[in-house]
Protein backbone atom coordinates (compact mmCIF):
# COMPACT_ATOMS: atom_id res chain seq x y z
CA UNK A 1 0.00 0.00 0.00
CA UNK A 2 1.57 3.85 -0.89
CA UNK A 3 2.32 6.22 1.85
CA UNK A 4 -0.17 8.55 1.57
CA UNK A 5 0.78 12.10 3.11
CA UNK A 6 -1.89 14.51 4.78
CA UNK A 7 -2.69 17.16 2.03
CA UNK A 8 -1.26 20.52 2.27
CA UNK A 9 1.65 19.15 4.67
CA UNK A 10 4.31 18.77 2.46
CA UNK A 11 3.32 21.82 0.38
CA UNK A 12 3.68 24.11 4.13
CA UNK A 13 7.40 23.03 4.17
CA UNK A 14 8.46 23.61 0.67
CA UNK A 15 6.58 27.44 0.46
CA UNK A 16 8.51 28.35 4.07
CA UNK A 17 11.88 27.09 2.33
CA UNK A 18 11.05 28.91 -0.57
CA UNK A 19 10.27 32.32 1.55
CA UNK A 20 14.32 31.56 3.17
CA UNK A 21 15.69 31.22 -0.26
CA UNK A 22 13.94 34.23 -1.41
CA UNK A 23 15.01 36.28 1.62
CA UNK A 24 18.70 34.82 1.25
CA UNK A 25 18.91 35.72 -2.29
CA UNK A 26 17.79 39.30 -1.40
CA UNK A 27 20.12 39.56 1.10
CA UNK A 28 22.89 38.70 -1.27
CA UNK A 29 21.95 40.92 -3.60
CA UNK A 30 22.14 43.87 -1.25
CA UNK A 31 25.47 43.18 -0.17
CA UNK A 32 26.33 43.11 -3.55
CA UNK A 33 25.20 46.23 -5.02
CA UNK A 34 26.60 47.47 -1.23
CA UNK A 35 30.30 46.22 -2.25
CA UNK A 36 29.77 47.82 -5.97
CA UNK A 37 28.41 50.96 -4.82
CA UNK A 38 31.12 51.44 -2.05
CA UNK A 39 33.43 50.81 -4.74
CA UNK A 40 32.01 53.11 -6.96
CA UNK A 41 32.64 56.03 -4.14
CA UNK A 42 36.01 54.87 -3.18
CA UNK A 43 37.05 55.77 -7.00
CA UNK A 44 35.25 59.13 -7.04
CA UNK A 45 37.26 59.54 -3.51
CA UNK A 46 40.25 58.50 -4.63
CA UNK A 47 40.70 58.29 -8.57
CA UNK A 48 44.31 57.58 -8.37
CA UNK A 49 44.38 54.03 -6.75
CA UNK A 50 46.89 52.68 -8.83
CA UNK A 51 49.02 56.00 -10.23
CA UNK A 52 51.10 54.78 -13.16
CA UNK A 53 54.32 56.42 -14.07
CA UNK A 54 56.22 56.95 -17.12
CA UNK A 55 59.74 56.49 -16.87
CA UNK A 56 62.14 58.59 -19.28
CA UNK A 57 65.65 59.99 -19.47
CA UNK A 58 64.33 63.17 -17.47
CA UNK A 59 63.12 61.22 -14.43
CA UNK A 60 59.78 59.49 -13.58
CA UNK A 61 56.42 61.23 -14.18
CA UNK A 62 53.26 60.79 -12.64
CA UNK A 63 50.08 61.70 -13.88
CA UNK A 64 46.92 62.47 -11.18
CA UNK A 65 43.12 63.01 -11.58
CA UNK A 66 41.29 65.83 -9.80
CA UNK A 67 38.27 63.86 -7.94
CA UNK A 68 34.92 65.17 -7.39
CA UNK A 69 35.86 67.46 -5.07
CA UNK A 70 38.26 69.25 -6.81
CA UNK A 71 41.12 67.79 -4.69
CA UNK A 72 43.95 65.51 -5.50
CA UNK A 73 44.66 62.15 -3.62
CA UNK A 74 46.10 59.35 -4.18
CA UNK A 75 47.47 56.11 -2.89
CA UNK A 76 51.61 55.39 -1.83
CA UNK A 77 53.52 54.08 0.36
CA UNK A 78 55.15 55.61 3.38
CA UNK A 79 57.95 53.37 4.88
CA UNK A 80 56.74 50.24 2.56
CA UNK A 81 53.30 50.64 4.10
CA UNK A 82 49.85 51.53 2.08
CA UNK A 83 48.55 55.15 2.79
CA UNK A 84 46.48 57.84 0.97
CA UNK A 85 47.32 60.97 0.48
CA UNK A 86 45.70 64.48 -0.33
CA UNK A 87 48.37 66.38 -1.69
CA UNK A 88 48.27 69.88 0.16
CA UNK A 89 50.47 72.89 -1.23
CA UNK A 90 49.35 74.72 1.38
CA UNK A 91 50.99 72.26 4.57
CA UNK A 92 54.44 73.30 5.49
CA UNK A 93 55.82 69.79 5.79
CA UNK A 94 53.93 66.36 5.49
CA UNK A 95 51.24 65.61 7.97
CA UNK A 96 50.69 62.41 9.57
CA UNK A 97 48.19 61.62 12.21
CA UNK A 98 50.00 60.76 15.00
CA UNK A 99 47.52 57.55 15.22
CA UNK A 100 49.31 56.01 12.33
CA UNK A 101 53.01 56.61 14.13
CA UNK A 102 53.19 52.68 14.97
CA UNK A 103 51.83 51.28 12.10
CA UNK A 104 54.05 53.49 9.70
CA UNK A 105 57.22 52.98 11.92
CA UNK A 106 58.00 56.56 12.58
CA UNK A 107 59.62 57.71 15.90
CA UNK A 108 58.49 61.13 17.33
CA UNK A 109 60.95 63.96 17.79
CA UNK A 110 61.23 67.28 19.19
CA UNK A 111 58.00 68.60 20.00
CA UNK A 112 56.79 71.79 18.41
CA UNK A 113 53.42 74.42 17.76
CA UNK A 114 52.02 74.35 14.38
CA UNK A 115 49.51 76.22 12.90
CA UNK A 116 46.51 74.48 11.18
CA UNK A 117 43.70 75.19 9.12
CA UNK A 118 41.83 74.27 12.50
CA UNK A 119 43.99 76.39 14.77
CA UNK A 120 47.10 75.61 16.52
CA UNK A 121 48.31 72.18 17.57
CA UNK A 122 51.59 70.61 19.22
CA UNK A 123 52.83 68.36 16.84
CA UNK A 124 56.38 66.18 17.09
CA UNK A 125 58.67 66.20 14.40
CA UNK A 126 59.57 63.13 12.59
CA UNK A 127 61.39 61.57 9.74
CA UNK A 128 60.30 59.17 6.77
CA UNK A 129 62.52 56.71 5.62
CA UNK A 130 60.75 56.37 2.33
CA UNK A 131 57.62 57.95 0.62
CA UNK A 132 55.80 56.31 -2.92
CA UNK A 133 53.60 57.88 -5.33
CA UNK A 134 53.86 54.95 -8.46
CA UNK A 135 57.79 55.28 -8.94
CA UNK A 136 58.44 58.05 -7.50
CA UNK A 137 60.67 57.67 -4.86
CA UNK A 138 61.59 60.20 -1.84
CA UNK A 139 63.97 59.65 0.86
CA UNK A 140 64.32 61.33 4.40
CA UNK A 141 61.19 63.67 3.97
CA UNK A 142 60.90 65.59 7.12
CA UNK A 143 56.97 65.68 8.47
CA UNK A 144 54.96 65.87 11.51
CA UNK A 145 53.06 63.51 13.64
CA UNK A 146 49.66 65.48 14.48
CA UNK A 147 47.29 64.61 17.41
CA UNK A 148 44.80 66.70 15.96
CA UNK A 149 44.36 64.60 12.28
CA UNK A 150 41.96 61.27 13.05
CA UNK A 151 41.93 60.35 9.52
CA UNK A 152 44.12 57.62 7.93
CA UNK A 153 45.04 60.49 5.05
CA UNK A 154 48.13 61.92 5.08
CA UNK A 155 48.62 65.40 3.86
CA UNK A 156 51.38 65.54 1.41
CA UNK A 157 53.04 69.06 1.89
CA UNK A 158 55.78 70.83 0.67
CA UNK A 159 58.24 69.08 2.54
CA UNK A 160 57.95 66.43 0.16
CA UNK A 161 56.46 68.49 -3.17
CA UNK A 162 59.64 70.71 -2.79
CA UNK A 163 61.82 67.63 -4.40
CA UNK A 164 59.49 67.40 -7.24
CA UNK A 165 58.12 69.47 -10.26
CA UNK A 166 54.21 70.09 -10.63
CA UNK A 167 51.97 71.34 -12.95
CA UNK A 168 48.18 71.54 -13.30
CA UNK A 169 46.11 71.43 -16.23
CA UNK A 170 42.40 71.23 -16.48
CA UNK A 171 42.01 67.88 -14.44
CA UNK A 172 44.83 66.47 -13.87
CA UNK A 173 48.31 67.28 -11.99
CA UNK A 174 51.54 65.96 -13.33
CA UNK A 175 54.72 65.28 -11.09
CA UNK A 176 57.96 64.64 -11.92
CA UNK A 177 61.75 63.87 -10.39
CA UNK A 178 64.09 66.54 -11.40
Amino acid sequence: MPDIEPQGVNDNSTSKMGVWMLVAAWIIVFGLLIAYFSGMLDKQYNPNQSPQSKVSQQGVEVILKRNRQGHYVTSGLINGKEVTFLLDTGATSVSIGAHLRDYLGLQPGQRFQALTANGPVTVAYTNINELQIGDIRLLNVDANLNPGLRSDEILLGMSALKHLEWSQRGDTLTIRTY
